[in-house]
This record gives structure tokens, sequence and C-alpha cells, in this order.
């Protein structure tokens, strides 16, 4: 390890220059200090760990334990290790990417000796950052809309943030956003959780004052992560101001629970748009019980709901603008949290297709082959992969294990927009046609992709076709274009 020369009493950011080398990354420069934690640019040394991951530069964020009460130090190790287990089980295009984690050794370094440091993908800046500069009411808008994303995939992956708020949320070189910072991100088991006894004031709800602190933490559920949201849209649509007074973060969570309590009505800045505002609104109802209805996935379907209709279509003919304009379209009608909709079963048997071009009740133990007839002027055949560890591989056709097709694939993939037909793994299909810029869709692993196809499905269907998400099968044939289809309602 490259000593980094004496460190002690020094400032953190200026503690190690550039070329200071963390296993098989370097440091470039400083970026932001704060708490017990402190985040500079870096870049990998030569090769660097295995793939082209971060080669463009990183962000190398140290927890910094010297100096620390015992106590204070465990905290920062416990969040270090959360935030590592988190990373380690979870991927999203709406969450940053940890890359690595390394634990220095500097026993002639006192501030560093000890420190944890997390590798991550660099972002160009953060939320806050951007309300400092302003921003539009449609900037605002898909602003949201990706935290919501990113939210709904933590909340349908069972896991609560716990430190929502604009400083947590950054903005790539492309401008999309991801979330990051999870050292308080907490497991649910069943309904809540547990996490230590800290976060950011401004953003705790009102229950979490009154909380108990037992052995395990205080309990944690995603209406805190709600709330929280509740307060980021008005500071979006404010210019960074929160809907509750105070000049300190100590006076504004006193106000906060004024408000909870019944003592002071909920006023929000006139600049925040009226749908907006009634979304922030639901967010910050003042008790959990009430704010549980106001899901992550609840709310992106209701952005998806009013963007859709205010925003026309884009004409087919119409070239790269407005494809474009489409994706973005696509990524906010997309509830991500229902990809799989696996276990979802509708009422009554579901099905596949099997040989014979009949339909095979769920339980069936025989393979879900198109037929012959189905296959004769079909454009090619795809295999249905099933990326779920426990369900990859087996042929007992589990009901939990079976996988939904779309009705319409400009629609969210949840359990209303699923035929009554189920598919397994293994399952091969007829195809149509393929659909390269649909809802969006994230499969277990992290896998991403706007591109459907359009599946025959067998006699006696209640429709002759429904859709497959690529992400559903590992096949890629050559089979044309699809027109682009009229929305279902």
């Amino acid at each position: 390890m490259q000593g980094p020369g004496d460190t002690s009493g020094s400032d953190p950011l200026e503690a190690l220059p550039r070329g200071y080398r963390v296993g098989d990354w370097e440091v470039t420069g400083p970026i932001a200090a704060g708490g017990w934690a402190t985040v500079h640019a870096g870049r990998p040394i030569s090769e660097g760990p295995g793939g082209t991951e971060g080669r463009e530069g990183v962000a190398l964020k140290f927890l910094l334990t010297e100096g620390l009460a015992p106590r204070q130090a465990r905290m920062v190790a416990e969040t270090a290790r959360r935030e590592v287990e988190f990373g380690r089980r979870t991927r999203h295009p709406r969450l940053i990417r940890l890359l690595d984690s390394v634990v220095l050794g500097e026993p002639g370094h006192p501030l560093l000796d000890g420190a944890i440091v997390l590798v991550m993908e660099r972002a160009e800046c953060s939320l806050r950052d951007r309300l400092d500069a302003g921003v539009t009411e449609a900037e605002g808008a898909r602003l949201i809309t990706e935290v919501c994303e990113g939210l709904a995939f933590l909340h349908g992956a069972g896991w609560v943030h716990g430190d929502l708020k604009p400083d947590n949320v950054l903005l790539m070189a492309d401008g999309s956003v991801k979330l990051s910072d999870f050292g308080l991100a907490t497991e649910l088991t069943g309904t809540h959780g547990y996490a230590p006894p800290m976060g950011t004031f401004d953003y705790l709800p009102p229950e979490r004052w009154k909380a108990p602190l037992g052995d395990q933490g205080v309990r944690v559920r995603p209406s805190a992560d709600i709330w929280a949201l509740g307060i980021m849209i008005h500071e979006v649509f404010a210019s960074g101001a929160s809907p509750f007074p105070g000049a300190t973060p100590v006076s504004r969570a006193a106000a906060t629970q004024e408000y909870a309590d019944g003592r002071a009505p909920l006023r929000m800045d006139n600049a925040v748009p009226p749908f907006w505002r009634a979304l922030a609104a639901d967010c910050l109802a003042p008790t959990h019980a009430a704010r549980a209805a106001h899901t992550a996935e609840s709310l992106l379907a209701r952005i998806a709901t009013t963007r859709q209709d205010t925003e026309p279509e884009p004409a087919e003919e119409a070239g790269e603008p407005a494809r474009q304009a489409a994706k973005r379209r696509g990524r906010i009608r997309a509830a991500l949290v229902a990809v799989a909709v696996c276990g979802a079963v509708a009422a009554g048997l579901s099905y596949a297709v099997r040989d014979g071009g009949s339909a095979a009740p769920a339980g069936s133990r025989e393979p879900a082959t198109a037929s012959a007839g189905t296959m004769a002027d079909a454009a090619g055949r795809i295999r249905v992969f099933n990326t779920e560890q426990r369900c990859a591989g087996r042929t007992d056709r589990d009901p939990q294990c079976s996988l939904g097709l779309a009705i319409d694939p400009l629609r969210p993939y949840t359990i209303d927009n699923v035929v009554p037909t189920r598919v397994w793994h293994g399952d091969v299909l007829a195809v149509d046609c393929r659909l390269p810029h649909g809802v969006p869709i994230v499969d277990e692993v992290g896998t991403w992709s706007e591109e459907w196809f359009r599946i025959r499905l067998p006699l006696g269907s209640a429709r002759p076709t429904a859709w497959l998400p690529a992400v559903r099968t590992k096949d890629r044939p050559e089979i044309p274009q699809c027109p682009r289809p009229t929305p279902v309602r």
C-alpha cells in the first residue's frame, strides 16, 4: 500500500494525494467530505479488476474510524457492512453500482488505518447540486419519476433505503438518476425491518421520533421512504425548500411533529404544480397507516397515467428524436417492481403452450413447446429463460415459478397487464416479430432491456398473441421488427 505521508490531524480530503492506491484503484482528486466519510475521484490501476466497469472513473468512499468512540466505530463498520451486502445482492439501472470494497491497513497513519473504502460508479453531481441551480417542471417530473423507479424496485425486492434525500440521489453523465448511499438500507422481514437509530432529521417520518429502540435497532418500513419522497417532491419544485418551516433541522422536525399531531396544517409552496402537490400530500400523510396505501409502485403508476395522458405519441416516421421520446415515455410507464410477475397467478388455472397447440394446466410436468401448427408460419422461436435461481432448470412447473406474458408492451408489466397463459423456464414459443422500444424491464440479476417479442398463443386462448420481455430469453432470432402497437386500454 502506497503511504500517503503523515496524516495525523490533517484534513481528510487533503490527506490522500493523487496516486494513493486502494487495492486495484488509485485516487485522482477530492470530491467531498461529510460526517464520517470522504469521497474521492479514482481510476483503475493498469488493467484493474476484471471487466471494463469503472474504467472511465470511479468514486472512492472512505469511511474513517480513527478518533471515534468504540460505539461510533461499530456503527461505521455496520453501515459499511450493510452497503456491501446490499451492493452484493441487488442490481438495477436506478441504483449506483458497488464495484469493490477494501479495508486499509496503514499502521503508520492513524487517520487511514482501518478505514473502509467503497468503490462505486462515478456520478456527475447530486440532486442537491441540481436543485441549487434550479430545474424546470419537465425536468423535475423526469427526476422524480426516475427516483420512483429506483424506489419501486427497492421496495419490491424487500428493502428500505432508510436515508432517501437529494444528497443520496445522483445524476450520471447522461442525466439519468441513480439512488446511492445504502449504509442504512434495511432488508424487510415481513412488513418491517430494523436499522440503527440514524438518519437525516429533515427526512424522518413523524413516527420515527417516537419509535422505541430495541436490541435490533428501530423499526423501519417502506412508508418511511415514501415520507422522504414527499419531502423531495416539494424540494424539487420549490427550489430546495422543505414543506415544514424552520431555520434548522431541529426546528423543522418540531414543525413536522406539530403537523403529525394535528396542531398545524400541511402548507406547500405555490410553486409546486397541482399534480405534484397532490402526490406529495399523499406521501406526507401524517401516519404510517395513512401512508402505507401510497406505495412507490402505485405512485409510479399515477405518474405514468398522467404523463401518458398529457404527452402525445410520436409518429413512427418522426425519426430519432421521436424514438428517444418514446424511450423516455417507456421509462415513465414502467412499474419495474412487477418485472417478473412471478408467483402472481391469476384467479383460476394458469396455462402454458404445449405440444399439439392445446393449453396445459399449470400443474402439468410436460414442457411447454410450441406446436408444429403454431410454428408453421411464425418468424422464429425462442426458449424461455428464468433467471431466478430457485426456478431455473426445474421441470415440476411450480406455479410460483411461472412467468407472465403481457397484453400490452407499452404499459407497466403488472398483474392486470398479463394474459391467463403462463410460461415456464425451458418452454419454446413461436415468435412473430420484435418490438425494440417497449416498457423497460429488469430481471432478478439486473439485466435491463426495452425489447419485447410478440408471441403466438395456442388455439382456444382468449387472445391470439401476447408479449414476452427480452430479459426472459437468451435467444436472439433474426426476426422482423413489429409495427408500433396501438396501446391496449
